[in-house]
């Protein structure tokens, strides 16, 4: 086989995992600028020294190791300038955090990876990995209660949503089944704290739509709901920085609402 063959075929792997570690990244920074700019800077290095891929991990294994590379060794990419507001609030709460917990977190919850290949792409032992996790969900748990917005129309799956949000100790004010309920809805809550997003509503309207309008007049961040992730990470447009797939776990559920809680990110998916 040609070299051209070879690079062609290594190309396309990468570019199969690219959307989950841009997923991952901006989940972990809760910036999309922020997380595309540390996506691009691990393929850079990759086109430069392909070398970590020479082993019998996963592909995605070995690209997500690469990019801790980057982000262990740049100050994890906060910045030091304080902000206000919510964001200033969960940079604060995030500094608590222990090193390395949040990323145990990211990679069980969201990316699905094993414990260890958890251990291997952050470099640390199966036994730390473990702590990690353990530690990370007992602070985010306890980090910050507030009021959640649901807008979904399939009434089972926003039960589930409900009791899960309920139980993590927030308060639920409403459930939208439509982009109108939900904004005539967001007009009485400004100061919810967090919007859970189905994409597809009961009259066909746009979760997306619903979201872009109650942000116009709600400084909140938002977590979206999808059957298709892939349909959204597409970077032709600004992507959410949280989202969350269906049929969905429990665990995800919980973990994306602590980060979104965190992060506070509204940035969504504006033409």
């Amino acid at each position: 086989m040609s070299d051209f063959a070879i690079d062609t075929n290594f190309s396309e792997q990468i570019a199969a995992e690219l959307p989950y570690l841009r997923r991952y990244t901006r989940a972990l920074t809760g910036s999309q600028s922020r997380g595309d700019q540390y996506t691009a800077t691990t393929l850079e290095l990759i086109i430069k020294d392909k070398s970590a891929f020479e082993n019998d991990a996963p592909v995605k294994v070995n690209l997500f190791k690469c990019f801790h590379a980057v982000w262990a060794t740049s100050g994890r990419g906060f910045s030091e300038v304080e902000e206000s507001g919510l964001r200033g609030r969960a940079t604060s709460l995030l500094a608590k955090l222990t090193t390395n917990s949040r990323e145990a977190l990211l990679l069980r919850t969201i990316e699905d990876f094993t414990v260890p290949q958890i251990a291997q792409i952050l470099s640390v032992s199966d036994d730390e990995v473990r702590d990690l996790l353990k530690k990370a969900n007992a602070d985010l748990a306890n980090s910050i209660k507030g009021r959640v917005m649901i807008i979904e129309d399939e009434p089972i799956i926003a039960a589930d949503i409900e009791g899960i949000v309920t139980g993590m100790g927030h308060d639920v004010v409403g459930i939208a089944r439509t982009r109108k309920e939900a904004v005539a809805m967001g007009k009485g809550n400004e100061d919810v704290d967090l919007i859970l997003a189905d994409i597809q509503l009961a009259d066909q309207s746009s979760g997306i739509d619903a979201v872009n309008d109650l942000l116009e007049v709600i400084d909140t961040p938002v977590i979206f709901i999808t059957a298709f992730p892939e349909r959204l990470l597409t970077g032709e447009r600004p992507e959410p920085a949280f989202l969350i797939t269906k049929p969905f776990r429990e665990v995800e559920v919980l973990s994306a609402v602590s980060q979104a809680m965190f992060f506070a990110s509204t940035e969504t998916l504006k033409a």
